[in-house]
């Protein structure tokens, strides 16, 4: 089968190129991938080249498939796996491997990638149960369950000890205070929606961000009146607006701090600010991933000591954290949608990869059998002046709090022209 893909051959060499699949094996499975959530590890992975851990060194004669956020319709099933995948089956790809190997799909092979129309799962991904049915309508939902999956570890990793015993119960205290420190971004959103709509709840969240517009766009996506519904106070608190930022929430708590606390973003102060929002045997998770190797802050180890205070970080999610994201999404318990801002087609990677940290906003979405340039969501309605299919999207996108949904979806792939 032949399939159009993005490849890439070394530093900063993407190609968009048609090619021919080989016949599957019998331990293999054939699939379109449908959608792809572009990521910032392909970004660095493209301006390393074969200098990053994951992709081979060979690539300049070897090239492999870009993209590892990403879902399909599995096509064709080999005989050994027919038994447990169908076709016509739907499907998210994990692309962390269980086995420990570096190698990852969207990073290490020829033949699969979330960037490209049609790919190859092999047997060692199949058997690392790095395939993942999905049950949900959106395909986009599917390939958000990475980067969800990551938030989902956040509060699985944070930890409380049981003096009693010297022990740790995992996860964030139920019932307790939450602080989401810089949260008005699309994965403090995320980490407000699974707090609110997830299986272990706190009783408070507390958002903090230092910008008006993105707390008021936030408070519009996931409103104070339902977390209430769901057993969860919800606060939306512009810092710079207080003198003492750190009493003015430890207030919200009556005084007691909070139990969880996740700092979003890589900033010194902020993090000092979390440790100081701990309150008794409260855990701090830095899940912002710094650039600076030195990068560090004052922490007070007082508390540490006679507090009981506890600090932990996370990096991505593994396949139960994947899991458990794609159940919430199927479910329509939680919406990933809060994460994009962008839609485009195949031929629009290139360039969003290459220009991914200069690009405004936050996840863009990539549909592999279209063509159409990366556009903001925000920008539909000027161009649905001109082009009836923007305009459409733009209704839909308004009936929807401005937000990408399976709607407009299905819409996008039925009118977009193909690539």
């Amino acid at each position: 089968m032949k399939t159009k893909a993005v490849r890439l051959y070394g530093k900063e060499d993407l190609r968009l190129e048609e090619f021919d699949l080989p016949e599957i094996k019998d331990d293999e499975i054939l699939a379109s991938v449908v959608s792809d959530s572009i990521c910032m590890s392909t970004f660095k992975a493209v301006e390393q080249g074969a200098d990053h851990k994951r992709v081979p060194n060979d690539c300049a004669t070897n090239p492999v498939i870009v993209g590892h956020e990403f879902s399909g319709e599995i096509l064709k099933v080999g005989k050994k796996w027919q038994d447990k995948f169908k076709v016509g089956q739907k499907y998210a790809i994990q692309p962390a491997m269980s086995d420990g190997s570096v190698q990852a799909p969207g990073y290490s092979y020829g033949t699969i990638g979330g960037d490209s129309q049609y790919v190859i799962i092999s047997n060692r991904l199949i058997e690392c149960g790095n395939l993942l049915p999905y049950e949900g309508e959106g395909f986009f939902s599917a390939s958000l369950a990475e980067p969800v999956s990551c938030i989902i570890a956040g509060y699985h990793e944070n930890y409380h000890s049981d003096y009693e015993n010297h022990t740790h119960i995992m996860g964030i205290k139920e019932g307790g205070a939450v602080a989401i420190l810089a949260g008005a971004g699309p994965m403090g959103l995320s980490a407000v929606d699974y707090g609110v709509h997830g299986p272990r709840k706190p009783s408070i969240i507390v958002v903090t961000d230092i910008d008006d517009a993105r707390l008021s766009r936030a408070a519009e996506l996931l409103t104070v009146e339902d977390a209430k519904r769901n057993g969860v106070d919800l606060y939306y608190v512009n810092t710079s607006k207080y003198e003492n930022p750190v009493e003015y929430m430890r207030g919200l708590t009556g005084g007691k701090g909070f139990d969880d606390v996740f700092v979003y973003a890589p900033v010194t102060p902020l993090v000092e600010q979390a440790d100081a929002l701990l309150g008794d045997g409260g855990c701090l998770n830095f899940f912002a991933g710094p650039i600076d190797h030195s990068f560090s802050a004052k922490v007070n180890f007082y508390n540490v000591h006679y507090a009981f205070t506890r600090i932990t970080g996370t990096s991505g999610g593994n396949t139960k954290d994947m899991i458990e994201s794609l159940e919430l999404s199927g479910k329509n318990l939680i919406n990933p949608a809060i994460m994009v801002t962008h839609i485009g087609g195949l031929d629009s990677v290139i360039p969003t990869v290459l220009n991914l940290p200069n690009i405004k906003g936050a996840k863009k979405l990539v549909y592999t059998h279209i063509s159409m340039p990366m556009t903001a969501i925000s920008d539909f309605e000027k161009l649905g002046e001109t082009d009836p299919m923007f305009k459409k999207l733009d209704e839909i996108c308004k009936k929807n709090n401005g937000l990408w949904s399976v709607e407009a979806e299905k819409y996008l792939l039925a009118n977009c022209k193909k690539i």
